[in-house]
């Protein structure tokens, strides 16, 4: 037999078709899971998925980060909670979400170690368990939009959480440079191959805005996001600009407080899954 691709739909072979979905633990509820996805890292995922939980929670939806990044995890400081540790919950074997001060509940592996800067020494396999873990053995409450930040690339943990989790859809975050193409097809081609819907790309670090004259200098070089896009048949929904208000609100642990108004068709077209 071949190795499998996960692309059912094309393979020539007779075997039964697995379910590697895992169970919330019985005292969750999420309504919908929404990957942050790239072919390669550096280009933002973090703080797309942070920004847009912000957006969705004070949209007034109820919001959540797993943070599945288990050797590189940044969102407990964008929030501030870098410090918090988890807590178990008392009679059980499972651990409370840390919420930040706008009520979006946070899992990662930063609550878990006895110093932030321990390092994961872990191979794949027992990174994909905690992540699974980070689904079953947490307490979400009433979550209505859980975003699930990934590591960069298309390994172990996009795979575990395809086939483990159900990934309502996916947002592909590139930036602006020529490799812009390679890191959109990975991601793409992965999700086709595990049959997720894909949302759209966010574009991040698009421009810089001149505070004299407002003019956007793209200091990467002219984007081509709207042909990849077009290739693939996919929308963007957003173009980041970077601005350093943005770095020094991550930087300080206040991301909640950024207002992104360039996220707002991307916040839309991932609320109206509950409307659906």
């Amino acid at each position: 037999m071949a190795e499998c691709s996960h692309d059912c739909g094309t393979c020539g072979e007779t075997c039964e078709k697995k379910d590697f979905q895992v169970s919330l633990h019985k005292g969750s509820s999420v309504k919908k899971v929404i990957g942050i996805l790239s072919g390669k890292g550096g280009v933002g995922k973090s703080l797309v998925t942070s920004l847009l939980a912000s957006k969705v929670n004070k949209d007034g939806f109820r919001s959540a980060i797993l943070d599945a990044d288990i050797t590189g995890p940044s969102i407990p400081e964008s929030f501030g909670v870098g410090e918090v540790r988890a807590e178990s919950v008392e009679g059980q074997e499972a651990l409370k979400p840390v919420v930040t001060d706008s009520g979006i509940q946070l899992m990662s592996m930063n609550f878990l170690l006895q110093n932030e800067t321990d390092p994961v020494i872990w191979r794949g396999p027992v990174i994909a368990g905690a992540v699974k873990q980070f689904w079953t053995d947490v307490i979400w409450h009433d979550v209505d939009f859980m975003f699930v930040d990934m590591p960069p690339g298309t390994g172990d943990v996009p795979l575990t959480v395809f086939q483990s989790l159900p990934v309502d859809g996916i947002i592909v975050v590139s930036s602006p440079q020529q490799l812009v193409r390679v890191i959109v097809e990975k991601a793409v081609n992965m999700a086709n191959m595990m049959n997720i819907p894909i949302l759209g790309i966010v574009e991040n670090m698009s421009y810089v805005k001149c505070p004299e004259c407002g003019k956007e200098i793209t200091v990467f070089g002219k984007s081509n996001i709207d042909e990849v896009a077009k290739n693939f048949n996919i929308p963007v929904l957003a173009r980041i600009p970077m601005e350093e208000s943005t770095s020094r609100a991550v930087d300080a642990g206040d991301i909640e407080s950024l207002d992104i108004p360039e996220l707002e068709v991307a916040a839309a077209k991932i609320e109206s899954l509950l409307q659906k």
